[in-house]
């Protein structure tokens, strides 16, 4: 029960529910546009989000760091090309240190539930805490990969050993010696099986698909090209514009045309060839799908690593896992006294577990019910004033998801001034607008390379809920402006300085760009 002396009187103008890139992003653009009534709920005790969570070792983003940042934060020495956790952590720390956002943050704040007040214009948003937030605009920037995903295995709970997700990773575990068993090839557990081969006594590894796996342009950066960077700040822009057109093209051959994908095709091929000498463990990591229909990933370690003598991999399906080990169809018990769920998250569920109710009460997980969906990735009708980042179909295959991020700040900063010109009134957006918009957007994804036949983290329901289905340009160019045009405009106050767009977004939004 909520106490009333934690019922805030004084409503905000918006509350930003994690401090991951985009929550942070988020408040250092509305700080910079004046507006600075707003508080950062934290469930955690630090900021971070993704990269304060997954500190597994090996752990690293597989997009070069100049494009993986902010555009107007670029004043930092990476140490690396493609960064690791730390790194990015501590960039993330520095963006909050330097643009004075600690104290906007509230930690060991979890949102519980967020409910609007159509009467007031009002989100009132309980934490975990017991306090009760009053705020003119929720925004959510809670991500896509920040909830584990655990597998549905027969036995799992009956496992006596060590067990622990990726994401959760058990630091004071010795690993030195140990029989370990890792569950899942994705993104996480291909950086860290090599460290975990190199401590183990053995690994087995669950394959159920084997995943693209290309070498990574990894380097360190000199302490010249450091120099070079502050002396030449343009430099940096050329850069980042270079990684990002090269990251680009490679959305002409996921959402296109597929004879793009054909170098990346003959590099894995070239990459297995080179590390994977034993033609039956070349058969078992070759993907039976199309490259680009599942992410492609990139890293150095994890074939050589399969190579190892201590390293089995299992491609047989799991059939239940006993006290002492793992057993999969064939009957055979792989005995292990450590499991670790390299599972991937539960990216479908988006905003799960909190609850959120708009309009009349209205339950978000009861409108998503056929799969999430909403206008730009941001806003959902009937549901006012609140604005998503890193929604649904905002992810990407091809390009840096802080670029994204990036548009959809300004999209919603431009939303919150409007608010904040116009008290007492709240943005809800058109039905029409948004089923027209996500009709258009399904026609788009039904031509990519995802939609052919393979079965990945981006579906729920039979619809790809998670992937934008056009270029990161036109994304950019669909949300330089908040358009008023497509809103409904509920409550008394006038919109004073809200530019209305014309333009109707809900017609054909990515047609011309991937047609």
């Amino acid at each position: 029960m909520v106490k009333d002396d934690m019922v805030m009187r004084q409503p905000l103008t918006a509350a930003i529910i994690g401090t991951g890139f985009g929550g942070i992003g988020m408040a250092i653009k509305l700080r910079q546009a004046g507006i600075t009534d707003f508080v950062m709920l934290e469930k955690s005790d630090r900021i971070g989000g993704t990269w304060r969570d997954n500190t597994y070792p090996g752990a690293a983003c597989d997009v070069p760091s100049p494009l993986y940042s902010f555009s107007f934060e670029q004043d930092f020495d990476w140490p690396r090309f493609y960064s690791g956790q730390s790194d990015i952590h501590r960039y993330q720390q520095h963006c909050v240190d330097k643009y004075g956002l600690t104290p906007h943050v509230r930690f060991h704040s979890e949102v519980r539930r967020a409910d609007f007040d159509g009467q007031r214009g009002l989100w009132r948003i309980e934490t975990s805490q017991g306090e009760v937030v009053l705020a003119r605009a929720l925004i959510t920037a809670t991500g896509q990969l920040n909830r584990p995903a655990y597998p549905k295995i027969q036995g799992l709970e009956k496992f006596r050993g060590k067990i622990f997700h990726s994401s959760r990773w058990d630091h004071g575990h010795d690993l030195s010696g140990r029989r370990v068993g890792v569950i899942g090839t994705g993104a996480s557990a291909i950086q860290f099986l090599a460290p975990v081969a190199e401590q183990a006594g053995q690994v087995t590894l669950f394959q159920r698909t084997a995943p693209y796996v290309l070498p990574k342009p990894d380097r360190k950066i000199t302490a010249f090209e450091h120099w070079l960077h502050r002396k030449a700040p343009p430099l940096r822009k050329l850069v980042r514009g270079t990684v990002y057109s090269i990251f680009e093209t490679l959305g002409v051959g996921l959402l296109k045309f597929r004879p793009v994908l054909a170098p990346l095709k003959s590099a894995w091929s070239a990459h297995l060839r080179l590390t994977i000498k034993d033609p039956a463990l070349r058969a078992k990591l070759t993907p039976d799908y199309p490259i680009g229909c599942k992410r492609i990933l990139f890293d150095n370690t994890y074939y050589r690593a399969l190579a190892r003598p201590n390293v089995e991999v299992e491609t047989g399906r799991i059939k239940e896992v006993g006290e002492d080990g793992v057993v999969t169809e064939d009957g055979v018990k792989h005995e292990i006294d450590t499991l670790i769920l390299g599972t991937g998250f539960a990216a479908s569920g988006f905003l799960a577990p909190m609850e959120i109710h708009g309009r009349d009460g209205r339950e978000l997980s009861a409108a998503w019910r056929d799969g999430a969906e909403a206008y730009l990735g941001v806003t959902v009708s009937g549901f006012p004033n609140l604005f998503m980042l890193y929604g649904p179909n905002t992810n990407l295959g091809h390009n840096s998801i802080v670029y994204m991020l990036e548009s959809q700040i300004q999209y919603v900063k431009e939303a919150i001034v409007g608010l904040r010109a116009a008290p007492g009134t709240s943005f809800d957006v058109k039905a029409d607008v948004q089923n027209g918009f996500n009709a258009s957007l399904q026609r788009a994804l039904r031509n990519t390379v995802w939609a052919e036949g393979c079965k990945s983290w981006y579906f729920d329901k039979g619809k790809n809920v998670n992937n934008w289905g056009g270029f990161t340009f036109t994304y950019r160019r669909l949300t330089r402006r908040f358009d008023l045009a497509s809103y409904q405009t509920l409550g008394s106050g006038a919109v004073a300085s809200v530019e209305a767009d014309a333009r109707d977004h809900s017609t054909q939004p990515l047609e011309s760009a991937v047609a």
